[in-house]
């Protein structure tokens, strides 16, 4: 799944809490992961608009995506 800018309170009440999700901040240019000191940013969270919202804030939508991954539930451990 790919998201634009969401409202946190919007994306909230869309997605509310789900399974396991690795949210990515891509750079469009590149389609390469953002890197803090070599290592790629990930966002492991059940609430993924939230962390979606919160990555994108600030950043131009034009050179900035965010990728959201489901892992899965934790209902097996």
């Amino acid at each position: 799944m790919i998201a634009g800018h969401i409202h946190p309170k919007a994306a909230a009440g869309r997605m509310g809490m789900q399974d396991t999700c690795a949210v990515r901040l891509i750079d469009r240019r590149t389609g390469a992961a953002h890197r803090i000191n070599g290592m790629p940013l990930v966002i492991f969270t059940r609430e993924p608009g939230v962390a979606v919202a919160e990555l994108l804030d600030g950043r131009d939508p034009s050179v900035w995506e965010a990728r959201i991954e489901t892992l899965g539930s934790g209902a097996g451990r």
